[in-house]
Protein backbone atom coordinates (compact mmCIF):
# COMPACT_ATOMS: atom_id res chain seq x y z
CA UNK A 1 0.00 0.00 0.00
CA UNK A 2 1.40 3.47 -1.55
CA UNK A 3 1.60 5.88 1.70
CA UNK A 4 -0.87 9.16 0.87
CA UNK A 5 1.74 11.51 2.49
CA UNK A 6 5.09 10.31 0.70
CA UNK A 7 4.44 8.32 -1.91
CA UNK A 8 6.21 5.36 -0.62
CA UNK A 9 5.54 1.53 -1.02
CA UNK A 10 6.54 0.64 1.95
CA UNK A 11 4.33 0.95 4.80
CA UNK A 12 3.92 -1.29 8.10
CA UNK A 13 0.59 -3.00 9.02
CA UNK A 14 -0.20 -1.85 12.75
CA UNK A 15 -3.39 -3.33 13.80
CA UNK A 16 -6.46 -5.40 11.68
CA UNK A 17 -9.55 -5.31 13.27
CA UNK A 18 -12.78 -6.40 11.25
CA UNK A 19 -16.20 -4.52 11.59
CA UNK A 20 -18.86 -4.74 13.76
CA UNK A 21 -20.92 -6.58 10.69
CA UNK A 22 -17.96 -8.40 9.38
CA UNK A 23 -17.76 -6.96 5.81
CA UNK A 24 -15.03 -4.37 6.17
CA UNK A 25 -11.40 -5.29 7.20
CA UNK A 26 -10.09 -1.80 8.88
CA UNK A 27 -5.92 -1.56 8.84
CA UNK A 28 -3.53 1.32 10.62
CA UNK A 29 -0.82 1.34 8.79
CA UNK A 30 2.78 3.44 8.94
CA UNK A 31 5.07 4.25 6.14
CA UNK A 32 8.97 2.99 6.68
CA UNK A 33 9.57 6.42 5.42
CA UNK A 34 8.20 9.30 6.74
CA UNK A 35 6.41 7.75 9.93
CA UNK A 36 3.16 8.91 9.56
CA UNK A 37 0.40 6.67 10.16
CA UNK A 38 -3.02 6.30 7.95
CA UNK A 39 -5.67 4.25 7.99
CA UNK A 40 -7.21 1.99 4.70
CA UNK A 41 -10.29 -0.39 4.67
CA UNK A 42 -10.71 -3.60 2.32
CA UNK A 43 -14.21 -4.88 0.96
CA UNK A 44 -15.22 -7.11 -0.96
CA UNK A 45 -15.74 -5.91 -4.81
CA UNK A 46 -18.92 -7.46 -6.49
CA UNK A 47 -19.94 -7.27 -9.70
CA UNK A 48 -22.95 -6.90 -10.61
CA UNK A 49 -24.24 -7.29 -14.17
CA UNK A 50 -24.69 -4.38 -17.06
CA UNK A 51 -28.54 -3.55 -17.78
CA UNK A 52 -30.00 -4.14 -21.38
CA UNK A 53 -32.71 -1.93 -21.28
CA UNK A 54 -35.55 -1.99 -24.01
CA UNK A 55 -33.83 -0.34 -26.70
CA UNK A 56 -30.82 -2.48 -26.71
CA UNK A 57 -28.33 0.18 -24.99
CA UNK A 58 -26.65 -1.16 -22.12
CA UNK A 59 -26.18 0.66 -18.64
CA UNK A 60 -24.06 -0.07 -15.56
CA UNK A 61 -26.37 -1.47 -12.49
CA UNK A 62 -27.48 1.50 -10.09
CA UNK A 63 -27.82 0.85 -6.81
CA UNK A 64 -29.20 4.40 -6.53
CA UNK A 65 -31.54 4.11 -9.58
CA UNK A 66 -32.97 0.90 -8.19
CA UNK A 67 -33.39 2.10 -4.69
CA UNK A 68 -35.09 5.05 -5.68
CA UNK A 69 -37.45 3.32 -7.83
CA UNK A 70 -38.52 1.55 -4.92
CA UNK A 71 -38.35 4.47 -2.54
CA UNK A 72 -41.11 6.33 -5.44
CA UNK A 73 -43.33 3.29 -5.52
CA UNK A 74 -43.15 3.36 -1.51
CA UNK A 75 -43.62 7.20 -1.01
CA UNK A 76 -46.02 7.61 2.26
CA UNK A 77 -46.47 4.55 2.51
CA UNK A 78 -46.13 2.64 6.18
CA UNK A 79 -42.81 1.04 5.23
CA UNK A 80 -39.81 0.65 7.40
CA UNK A 81 -36.45 1.73 5.85
CA UNK A 82 -35.26 -1.29 7.03
CA UNK A 83 -37.58 -3.32 4.69
CA UNK A 84 -36.80 -1.34 2.03
CA UNK A 85 -33.00 -2.10 2.46
CA UNK A 86 -33.53 -5.52 2.60
CA UNK A 87 -35.74 -5.78 -0.06
CA UNK A 88 -32.79 -4.57 -2.24
CA UNK A 89 -30.38 -6.74 -0.73
CA UNK A 90 -32.56 -9.60 -2.14
CA UNK A 91 -32.78 -7.89 -5.28
CA UNK A 92 -28.83 -7.43 -5.22
CA UNK A 93 -28.22 -11.15 -4.27
CA UNK A 94 -30.46 -12.59 -7.05
CA UNK A 95 -28.63 -10.48 -9.34
CA UNK A 96 -25.36 -11.86 -8.30
CA UNK A 97 -26.26 -15.26 -8.28
CA UNK A 98 -27.73 -15.45 -11.78
CA UNK A 99 -23.84 -15.25 -12.76
CA UNK A 100 -24.37 -13.36 -15.75
CA UNK A 101 -22.20 -10.31 -16.89
CA UNK A 102 -25.83 -8.67 -18.23
CA UNK A 103 -29.55 -8.96 -17.52
CA UNK A 104 -32.51 -7.67 -19.45
CA UNK A 105 -34.26 -4.16 -17.46
CA UNK A 106 -37.21 -6.22 -17.97
CA UNK A 107 -36.11 -8.79 -15.13
CA UNK A 108 -34.63 -6.35 -13.06
CA UNK A 109 -38.36 -5.15 -13.28
CA UNK A 110 -39.68 -8.20 -12.35
CA UNK A 111 -37.65 -9.13 -9.13
CA UNK A 112 -38.63 -4.99 -8.14
CA UNK A 113 -41.97 -6.31 -8.26
CA UNK A 114 -41.87 -9.55 -6.50
CA UNK A 115 -40.23 -7.44 -3.84
CA UNK A 116 -43.09 -4.75 -3.83
CA UNK A 117 -45.62 -7.32 -3.47
CA UNK A 118 -44.41 -8.67 -0.18
CA UNK A 119 -43.73 -5.24 1.10
CA UNK A 120 -46.92 -3.16 0.24
CA UNK A 121 -49.52 -4.01 -2.30
CA UNK A 122 -50.28 -0.24 -2.96
CA UNK A 123 -46.73 0.20 -4.00
CA UNK A 124 -47.01 -2.94 -6.06
CA UNK A 125 -49.75 -1.27 -7.93
CA UNK A 126 -48.08 1.61 -8.19
CA UNK A 127 -45.01 0.49 -10.03
CA UNK A 128 -46.83 -1.56 -12.08
CA UNK A 129 -48.74 0.97 -13.43
CA UNK A 130 -45.51 2.22 -15.37
CA UNK A 131 -43.63 -0.63 -15.25
CA UNK A 132 -46.07 -2.77 -17.19
CA UNK A 133 -47.58 0.94 -18.87
CA UNK A 134 -51.48 0.34 -18.64
CA UNK A 135 -53.65 1.10 -21.56
CA UNK A 136 -56.86 1.01 -20.23
CA UNK A 137 -58.72 -0.26 -17.41
CA UNK A 138 -58.63 -3.86 -18.28
CA UNK A 139 -55.01 -4.22 -17.54
CA UNK A 140 -55.13 -2.80 -13.95
CA UNK A 141 -58.20 -4.68 -13.12
CA UNK A 142 -55.75 -7.74 -14.22
CA UNK A 143 -53.30 -6.47 -11.98
CA UNK A 144 -55.60 -5.79 -9.07
CA UNK A 145 -56.48 -9.73 -9.34
CA UNK A 146 -52.90 -10.68 -9.26
CA UNK A 147 -52.93 -9.06 -6.02
CA UNK A 148 -56.65 -11.36 -4.37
Amino acid sequence: MRCPFCQNDDTQVLDTRVSDDGDTIRRRRRCAKCDKRFTTYERVELALPAIVKKNGSRVDYSHEKLASSIKLALRKRPVSSDSVDEAIGRIEEKLLSLGEKEIPSERVGELVMRELKRLDKVAYIRFASVYRSFADIESFESALKELK
